[in-house]
C-alpha cells in the first residue's frame, strides 16, 4: 500500500460512489481505494462465479498520435507492435537501458474514428500502472520522438468488468460488446457516451475492461450493478484473483532489477523484435534468453494452512537465503496458501520442495506452474 498521507492522496471519479456503496477505503498507488465492500473472500468467490465491477482509474490512459509512433515505441517495448491491427491488444513491457522491467502494460492500436479526441491512422492506446504512470509518461517523452504526441487522458475513467457472466451483464447495456474477443478492443456508444471496451482483464476470468469519461462513469457504474450479476469489488479480491492467474503485480514481482526472462514474460518478446533486437536492453535480454538467467519467478503451494507474505526468505539446503516471495496469500479458489517467489534457476522446475522462511518461521513449499487455476479467456475460433 502507499506511504503518502491522506492529505495528498488523490481521490477517483468514482470516490463518493464507492463510499455509498460501503466500500472501505485505503491508500493505494497515490489515491484513496476500496479495499474490500463486504470481505474479500466473498468478493472473490463472487468474480469467479459471477461479474465482479473494479474501479481501475487509477490507472495511466495514454494515447501516442504522430507518423511513425509504433517503431518509437519500439524502441523501449520488445513487443511487435508494428504488425498490431485496428483493434487489437497486446501485453508488453517498459524496459530500462539495462534491460529492467520499469512497468508491464496493454498497448492497442487505435482505428480511425476512436473516441480520443482527433483520431489518426497511426494512433496507439497504452494503459499503464498507476504507481508509475508519470515515471513511464517522463521515460516515454524522454526516449520517443519530438513529433509524437503523448496525450495522458487524465479525465477519463476506466473500470473491469470482470467474471464468466459479465459478458451477459454488459451485453444488455451495450450490444455487441459479445463479439469482441480476448485481447480485442472497439469504441462502442451507451446512452450518448463514447467508450472504448477491450475484452481483457486482469483476473483470469473472462471480462472487459471500460475507459469512459470520468463525468458519466457513475452513470454506468449505477447501471452496472443493478444487473443481478454484478457487485462492486475491491483491491484486496483483485489481488487474490490476479495471483491464483499467474498475474504479476508492478512493485511487488516486477521491478527495475528484474529482467523479462527472469520474470517469466519470454512471450512478451516478440518473434521480429528477438531477431532484429534494437530495444531498450536488448543485449542483456537476448542473451539471458539463450544461456538462462539466475533465477526465475515461480509459484509456490504452501504446505499447512498459513500463508507466506512477501519479504519471505527462500532458503536452499544449508539454510541460506537464495530467493524471495514477491506475493503470497490464502487462494480461496486454491484452497490452500499459493505465493509466487524468485528462486535460483537450478531450483524452478515443478516439483521441486522448497523452503521459505517468514519471521524465524520454517514454511515447506512446492514449487508449481503457474497459473494456480485456468485461465477462462474467450479466444478467437473458440
Amino acid at each position: 500500500m502507499s506511504d503518502v498521507t491522506e492529505e495528498q492522496l488523490e481521490r477517483l471519479p468514482l470516490d463518493a460512489w464507492h463510499r455509498a456503496q460501503g466500500g472501505r477505503m485505503v491508500p493505494f498507488a497515490g489515491y484513496e481505494m476500496p479495499v474490500q465492500y463486504e470481505g474479500i473472500m466473498a468478493e472473490h468467490q463472487w468474480t469467479r462465479e459471477s461479474a465482479g465491477l473494479f474501479d481501475v482509474s487509477h490507472m495511466g490512459q495514454l494515447v501516442f498520435s504522430g507518423e511513425g509512433a509504433d517503431g518509437e515505441l519500439e524502441k523501449l517495448l520488445p513487443g511487435d507492435v508494428k504488425a498490431l491491427k485496428a483493434g487489437r491488444m497486446r501485453y508488453s513491457l517498459l524496459l530500462s537501458e539495462s534491460g529492467g522491467i520499469l512497468d508491464d502494460l496493454m498497448v492497442t492500436r487505435l482505428p480511425e474514428g476512436h473516441p480520443f479526441g482527433e483520431a489518426g491512422a497511426d494512433d496507439l492506446y497504452m494503459v499503464v500502472n498507476g504507481a508509475v504512470k508519470f515515471d513511464d509518461i517522463g521515460t516515454l517523452r524522454e526516449h520517443v520522438a519530438d513529433d509524437i504526441t503523448i496525450n495522458h487522458m487524465e479525465d477519463r475513467a476506466l473500470l473491469a468488468l470482470q467474471g464468466p457472466k459479465a459478458v451477459d451483464a454488459l451485453a444488455r447495456l451495450i450490444p455487441g460488446v459479445a463479439d469482441l474477443v480476448f485481447m480485442r478492443a472497439g469504441a462502442f456508444d451507451w446512452q450518448g457516451v463514447s467508450l472504448w471496451i477491450s475484452r481483457s482483464g486482469y483476473t483470469g476470468e473472462d471480462g472487459f475492461e471500460i475507459s469512459i469519461p470520468g463525468e458519466a462513469v457513475a452513470l454506468l457504474a449505477d447501471a452496472l450493478i443493478e444487473q443481478p450479476e454484478v457487485k462492486p469489488i475491491g483491491l484486496g479480491a483483485r489481488d487474490s484473483l490476479r495471483l491464483e492467474a499467474g498475474l504479476p503485480l508492478y512493485g511487488h514481482d516486477l521491478d527495475p532489477e528484474t529482467t523479462p526472462v527472469a520474470a517469466d514474460l519470454g512471450f512478451a518478446l516478440s518473434k521480429r523484435r528477438r531477431e532484429e533486437g534494437g530495444f531498450a536492453g536488448a543485449e542483456r535480454i537476448l542473451a539471458e534468453r539463450e544461456s538462462g538467467a539466475i533465477q526465475k519467478r515461480v509459484g509456490l503451494i504452501i504446505d499447512g494452512r498459513q500463508p507466506v507474505r512477501e519479504g519471505a526468505d527462500v532458503l536452499d539446503a544449508e539454510g541460506s537465503m537464495v530467493g524471495r516471495v514477491t506475493s503470497g496469500g490464502f487462494a480461496p479458489s486454491v484452497g490452500k496458501p499459493i505465493a509466487m517467489a524468485y528462486v535460483p534457476t537450478a531450483m524452478a522446475e515443478p516439483g521441486t520442495q522448497i523452503t521459505v522462511s517468514q519471521r524465524g518461521k520454517v514454511h515447506h513449499a512446492t514449487v508449481t506452474a503457474m497459473p494456480f487455476i485456468p485461465h477462462r479467456y474467450v479466444r478467437a475460433g473458440a
